[in-house]
């Protein structure tokens, strides 16, 4: 019940000066609401990389060549190829765990049909890619394991390479050459639009490896294979088994190749936005200092207003716990009231952005939490300071105040 009539007589307080509360609130509320909207902006940019990095496909391991020393020189990613057919079969018959193996070859040429041509990048895979990817087709089918066997002159191609040489028409069942090589186009893939690299995804034609093997390179060395794990868990276990595995087929040797999990990728991808995200809840988050700064300021004007009155209570009895717990309590009212509003304004505003711009935005239930928390933290802190001076003071000297 005292605490009842303790928070009755804070509103009452603050009713009798609503326009002075509102603006002293008004600090909290721009606060709270920068913060959610900041952190809702940096959670929905985090969010998209993430996806688009998802698109790869799951629990992808790749492996590049590079990373050898030969006679004192060392390479890096992009050094000469070493890796063969033979180590990728290897790493699907020998490693517990792996779901898929793809080995890639990658090659940029001019594509030919219906009088059009159009530079694109040629894709050697096998017939799990598309699987490993979670790349669907449109229309038709992917290659089987016999034109994988047998290098045969088939390809699926992406919705750009079909807009750009088969205009209207439907691709499936068409020629396209490739470096004056005709062949037969057996599927078209579902869009799958640009990637976190800014690449166009659907522009690529796919081929049998052993096709671009033989045919579009001419040559034994593949330029990766990428690895699909059965379960994130097992990612790094698998990364490490397929460096042993590879180090063992070159009879110890320095390795010649590196070894990359999607998770490392997605860490890289998604650490600028993290930081992003702190900075703009930090930067947000000195607006609710500016706030607190704003309560303490008007609880001193207030406890010199109201001298007078908090002599005439401790005259008649109160205590000085009393007169605390009073101004406190108003201070806790309005951060908490800013609080509110300000989550109601930084929602608003999280979903106007969104629209007004087309942002990614993703309203985060810890950053409502936490900007709510911290604000009542706030008022605690800022008011606790005002609230003590009004406890002190003597009362005759309270009472003789003009």
């Amino acid at each position: 019940m005292r605490l009842y009539n303790t928070i009755k007589v804070a509103l009452r307080a603050l009713r009798r000066n609503a326009l002075r509360s509102v603006l002293t609130a008004l600090g909290i509320i721009i606060g709270v609401a920068a913060v959610i909207a900041m952190v809702s902006i940096g959670n929905g940019a985090k969010a998209q990389v993430e996806a688009s990095i998802a698109s790869l496909g799951q629990n992808i391991i790749s492996v590049f060549p590079g990373n050898f020393t030969a006679g004192g020189v060392r390479g890096g990613f992009g050094s000469a190829s070493t890796l063969t057919v033979e180590d990728s079969v290897a790493i699907r018959g020998e490693i517990a765990g792996v779901v898929s193996v793809s080995p890639d070859m990658r090659d940029r040429a001019q594509v030919l049909a219906n009088g059009l041509n159009w530079n694109t990048q040629i894709l050697g895979e096998d017939t799990s890619y598309l699987d490993i990817r979670l790349w669907s087709i449109a229309s038709g089918a992917m290659f089987s394991d016999v034109d994988v066997r047998n290098a045969a002159k088939v390809c699926v191609i992406g919705k750009t390479v079909a807009d750009q040489i088969f205009q209207g028409m439907d691709p499936v069942g068409q020629t396209l050459r490739i470096r004056n090589i005709p062949f037969k186009v057996v599927g078209l893939l579902r869009s799958k639009g640009f990637n976190y690299f800014g690449q166009d995804q659907d522009d690529v034609v796919i081929i049998p490896y052993t096709s671009h093997l033989k045919r579009i390179a001419r040559r034994q060395f593949l330029n990766s294979i990428t690895v699909q794990a059965a379960a994130p868990e097992q990612m790094a276990r698998i990364q490490q088994d397929i460096t042993d595995l590879l180090q063992q087929r070159r009879s110890g040797r320095d390795p010649d190749f590196t070894v990359r999990n999607q998770l490392e990728l997605a860490e890289a991808a998604t650490a600028t936005t993290k930081t992003m995200t702190v900075l703009l809840g930090a930067i947000a988050g000195v607006s609710l200092i500016v706030g607190g700064i704003g309560i303490m300021n008007i609880m001193l004007v207030s406890v010199t207003e109201r001298t007078r009155e908090i002599g005439i209570r401790l005259a008649v009895g109160a205590h000085g716990r009393d007169v605390l717990l009073q101004f406190l309590t108003e201070a806790i009212i309005l951060s908490i009231m800013g609080g509110a509003l300000g989550i109601v304004l930084g929602v608003g505003t999280s979903q106007l952005i969104s629209q007004l711009n087309n942002w990614p935005v993703l309203v985060s239930t810890p950053a409502i939490v936490g900007a709510f928390a911290f604000s009542a933290a706030i008022g605690v802190f800022f008011g606790f300071y005002p609230a003590r001076k009004a406890s002190e003071l003597d009362p005759i000297e309270a009472l003789r105040y003009e």
